[in-house]
């Protein structure tokens, strides 16, 4: 069992922790909001003393934070797709088969939206 399939079957089977997943991204995302804002003269007189090493350490702290938020959203909302589903990771038709003009790839995500708008109907 893959740990995409664990994830999405303790979710659907404890929907109150999906639910505090959800609550963390969202607390997450409003508190790194308001500590860049409310630290912001601290962190650029702490980035001048080293742009290098202290921007770098700011931007890697920024792309992780970004990761847990899309994390804790994924493992939240997991509990919404349907049972019958295959595999953990699907994308739509214009990923998969690339599809050398943009004409093609955009149709085929026209198709995909509406697929998934028939599913959770």
């Amino acid at each position: 069992m893959t740990v995409c399939a664990r994830i999405k079957g303790f979710a659907r089977h404890h929907e109150r922790i999906a639910d505090l997943f959800s609550l963390l991204a969202v607390a997450l995302l409003f508190g790194s909001i308001w500590v860049g804002i409310f630290y912001q003269n601290d962190l650029f007189e702490w980035m001048g003393r080293n742009v290098i090493l202290h921007g770098s350490a700011v931007v890697l702290a920024i792309v992780a934070d970004v990761f847990l938020i899309i994390l804790l959203l994924s493992i939240g909302s997991s509990r919404f797709e349907g049972e019958g589903e295959g595999g953990c990771f699907q994308t739509f038709r214009g990923r998969r088969h690339g599809g050398s003009s943009l004409g093609t790839a955009f149709r085929n995500w026209i198709d995909h939206i509406e697929n998934v708008n028939k599913k959770h109907r």
